[in-house]
């Protein structure tokens, strides 16, 4: 297959990028190139797969004809590009809405416009739900639960936009799923959990499970927004890629759907949990400081992914304890280098 991934020089993007290369896929890379980390990714992808790597610096929210070109060429557009912090789109709205929502429509406009019309899978978000203020919810120990959602939270669900960062990408999520409505195009909306897994370079407004293994590591004092016991479903990358290739390959029937991706209710994790076995692991206290909650924050956010299993096979493989082994190791043996960017 030819395949466009947006945003393919950054975490998801590149391990995407990795699994269609290895299968011989024909990759193009779509990626302004402005979040740190990218040309680390790029270099892995170059000494893995020499002359193969193409890519193409260009932004979503401007660069139109060069969209256009990428599309057409494209089988499948993997829609990663965008802002991807709350943080971020607090400080600044305005960039936020034109990188996830008017950088998504260029996408899809220029898909509508293609003679190719090709499969479009977008990377959207849990934020889409908001708060989740009115889900009943209990703290425990060291976690929050919730009472009456034990496989977690489905795509009936309502949506609730809150923050700008959840604002643009519901927009993007509405415009994605309704341009296989109006148009014909054949889309799917991936609404992620948390992803987590190695050459995620773990900054602090995003990718909190390798922000805390790295800053672990680098004896870097924390700050905890709240009081830890958030709880977040992990999915590992490679599991991600894999639901993206089911998506890929059954869209004739999966087009125009929405699916809720994670690593579900057997795959749960809070800020107290993992900062626990993180000192387990280094035989170190982690260092932090406390903070108030952050707006718009989730206490408790799980994937029902029935609607996933029955329509994609979707099945997490990869369970956390293997998960954060391999980011752990991984975080080891690069320290330097993610000293060297985090310093920058």
């Amino acid at each position: 297959m030819r395949i466009l991934i947006t945003g393919g020089l950054g975490f998801i993007g590149s391990h995407l990028a990795e699994r269609a290369l290895e299968r011989g896929d024909d990759v193009l890379l779509l990626d302004n190139m402005s979040r740190p980390g990218t040309s680390l990714n790029l270099a892995h992808l170059v000494r893995r797969f020499p002359g193969r790597a193409r890519t193409l610096r260009a932004d979503i929210r401007c660069d139109r004809e060069a969209i256009d070109r990428a599309v057409e060429s494209a089988d499948a557009v993997y829609h990663l590009a965008g802002q991807v912090a709350v943080t971020t789109s607090i400080r600044d709205p305005r960039q936020d809405f034109e990188a996830n929502a008017l950088g998504t429509l260029n996408v899809l406009e220029s898909v509508r416009r293609s003679a190719s019309r090709p499969i479009v899978v977008f990377a959207s978000t849990n934020k889409v739900y908001g708060a989740l203020e009115q889900l009943a919810v209990s703290e425990e120990a060291k976690r929050f639960a919730f009472r009456d959602r034990p496989s977690g939270v489905a795509e009936s669900e309502p949506l609730d936009f809150h923050s700008p960062y959840g604002c643009s990408k519901g927009t993007a999520d509405q415009y994605v799923r309704d341009y296989a409505r109006i148009y014909g195009l054949r889309t799917v909306v991936f609404r992620q959990s948390c992803i987590y897994g190695e050459r995620q370079y773990g900054f602090e407004d995003q990718g909190w499970v390798s922000h805390f293994v790295i800053s672990a590591l680098l004896g870097k004092k924390l700050t905890i927004y709240g009081n830890g016991k958030q709880v977040r479903d992990l999915l590992h990358v490679d599991d991600l890629g894999a639901a993206f290739e089911a998506a890929t390959r059954k869209i004739d029937s999966v087009a125009g759907r929405i699916y809720n991706i994670g690593g579900g209710p057997s795959n749960t994790l809070s800020l107290l949990e993992l900062l626990e076995w993180i000192e387990g692991r280094t035989g170190k206290k982690v260092k932090r400081s406390a903070s108030a909650w952050r707006q718009g924050d989730q206490p408790i956010f799980v994937c029902d992914t029935a609607r996933a299993r029955a329509d994609l096979g979707f099945e997490p493989k990869v369970e956390i304890a293997d998960g954060l082994e391999r980011l752990y190791r991984w975080t080891e043996r690069n320290i330097d280098a993610l000293r060297d960017l985090w310093a920058a």
